[in-house]
């Protein structure tokens, strides 16, 4: 691809000579193009079509016909993202070359990337979360607009029927109710508004995850549910998952944990993110809790993807180390993890075997010895 290249490709999928398909993996395939994000643009609306791409790595999909507004915000939110990997990529590379300088610049560094690498797992979701948001909204407003519809056609068959006032016209009136498909309105009726209430609800837990993990404890320690702070978080990260992962929950009974809720989340994020990328084509991940004795809990997220390389096992804590692509990690996803679990007190493990998949552990204690919470509800 010729200087200078694009920022980002909107592409439709059935196109003459190559489908869109095709396109986009040539361009993730060639390292000169593979970091350009990718919309598809299409008239085709089902979940199959929806994965592949989503496999191939595109970046979202905006369904026909456009709306403006809809296109706009897709384009904004893409190019948002971008400016934020190159403004991190920059600075990573900058608070580098500050490491060398000692100690001080070293520790310094350190705190800024791991604000950094927050705000770049939220940003990381931002998208999957606009798109399970749109989805829903998008049936919804084709629902209102059927539902208009049916509602004409049954204003004029009520009229017909109001002024029938002899045998021939109402027999006109029962033509007519023939002609508009009568009996289909009244089922498709019921299937639009089900449909639409189903589709709100979704739109409302996303809503309402998305408040919790945002503004859970707003950084203060406090007696929280962890089972709550998981299906939080899973709700923010779905999108991640549901194409390829199947997601099992193993929940036991757990007391209440003192502890900072938003930095768990972020934990938990950090893991389940890591699990689905670590997951080539279909698998599993695991959510798994327990009691460890009467003072501690443990939280375990385990997949069946790639595995870590025994090699490699005693180095993915390390700040900085990544085994992800250029430009996909900044390498402090899980030195992030190990810093919050030891601040709560706990231990993490990781058992992991290369192709078979891995496993994170999390052991924490109820009531962290440093701290004086309140007591529990």
């Amino acid at each position: 691809m010729s200087e200078p290249r694009p920022d980002l490709i909107l592409l439709d999928i059935v196109m003459p000579d190559m489908d869109g398909f095709e396109v986009l993996r040539r361009l993730s395939a060639d390292e000169a193009t593979r970091d350009i994000s990718v919309i598809f643009v299409t008239a085709m609306h089902n979940i199959e079509d929806e994965q592949r791409g989503f496999e191939l790595g595109a970046a979202d999909f905006i369904h026909k016909p456009i709306r403006e507004t809809v296109v706009l915000s897709r384009i904004r939110a893409q190019l948002d993202a971008k400016a934020a990997r190159d403004m991190l990529r920059k600075t990573n590379l900058r608070l580098s070359r500050q490491m060398a300088e000692g100690a001080h610049a070293l520790e310094r560094a350190q705190q800024l990337l791991l604000q950094s690498e927050k705000m770049a797992a939220v940003g990381l979701v931002a998208a999957g979360v606009a798109h399970e948001i749109n989805n829903p909204v998008g049936f919804v407003g084709s629902n209102l607009r059927t539902l208009g519809g049916y509602l004409q056609d049954l204003l004029t068959l009520l009229d017909a029927y109001a002024a029938a006032d002899d045998a021939a016209a109402r027999a006109r009136a029962q033509a007519l109710a023939r002609s508009l498909n009568y009996e289909f309105l009244r089922q498709d009726i019921g299937d639009l508004i089900a449909e639409s209430r189903d589709g709100i609800d979704r739109v409302s837990r996303i809503v309402q995850a998305l408040k919790t993990f945002s503004h859970a404890g707003d950084g203060e320690w406090q007696w929280a549910d962890l089972h709550q702070g998981l299906e939080t978080t899973l709700n923010i990260v779905w999108n991640e998952l549901k194409y390829h992962c199947t997601v099992t929950r193993r929940f036991a009974e757990l007391p209440p944990v003192y502890c900072l809720p938003s930095q768990l989340n972020q934990v938990f994020m950090n893991l389940l993110v890591n699990a689905a990328h670590a997951i080539e084509g279909q698998g599993e991940i695991t959510v798994a809790t327990e009691r460890v004795g009467d003072d501690a809990v443990r939280v375990s997220i385990s997949d069946t993807g790639k595995g870590i390389a025994p090699e490699l096992r005693e180095r993915i804590f390390d700040p900085f180390f990544t085994t992800k692509p250029v430009g996909k990690g900044t390498g402090l996803g899980l030195a992030l993890v190990r810093d919050i679990v030891h601040r709560h007190g706990g231990d993490i493990a990781v058992d992991s075997e290369p192709g078979r998949g891995t496993t994170f552990a999390l052991t924490l204690p109820v009531q962290p010895v440093a701290t004086e919470p309140p007591a529990a509800r």
